[in-house]
């Protein structure tokens, strides 16, 4: 009998703080309490439940180390949350640090602009980014063709597109949130 392989789990590596709860229970694993941490995880982002070492501190925003090694701050990665249940602080600062991270993976996003295909006959996977409708997707389309673009502001030059990062960072939180119904960011 032959096994079937499965690739390997991807489990993020990094975090950004959204909220702390110094004495708080966990809403994914019973029984769990201590410092809980809120994130949004920096590859796949996935809103995550953590578990924070005993005497450690955590600002929102921060960058922490959860992957299985180099954790110093970080006791277990509980398990993801939803988006409704999340505190409001949590809920308010989602915005800035999704674009923060969008902001510091130019790498990554331009090159889902440069790779981007058609969902349908009828709509391209660019047009699910805010501002983006055909017109600047076909635009879009034309002018990595002739070559790739370089970064945002290639981007910004090239095609006339205002503010790349704040309409990505934009399109990551509707998936976060659950208002789009196709995910082309988030990891669900």
């Amino acid at each position: 009998m032959q096994t079937e392989s499965r690739p390997p789990k991807k489990y993020e590596e990094h975090a950004y703080v959204l909220d702390v709860n110094p004495r708080g229970r966990s809403t994914a694993v019973r029984g769990r309490e201590g410092i809980i941490v809120t994130a949004i995880g920096e590859d796949r982002l996935t809103l995550l439940e953590i578990l924070g070492e005993p005497g450690s501190s955590f600002s929102d925003g921060e960058r922490i180390d959860i992957g299985r090694e180099g954790r110093t701050k970080v006791q277990a990665v509980l398990g993801k949350v939803e988006y409704g249940g999340l505190s409001p602080a949590a809920q308010a600062g989602l915005p800035g640090i999704v674009e923060g991270i969008v902001a510091s993976g130019e790498a990554r996003f331009v090159g889902y602009v440069n790779r981007a295909q058609p969902l349908t006959p009828r709509i391209h996977a660019l047009e699910l980014i805010p501002g983006v409708g055909k017109t600047y997707a076909r635009a879009i389309i034309d002018e990595r063709e002739r070559s790739p673009f370089a970064s945002y502001r290639d981007i910004e030059e090239r095609v006339g597109l205002k503010d790349p990062v704040g309409r990505i960072a934009e399109r990551i939180v509707e998936e976060v949130t659950g208002r789009a119904r196709t995910s082309i960011f988030a990891k669900r």
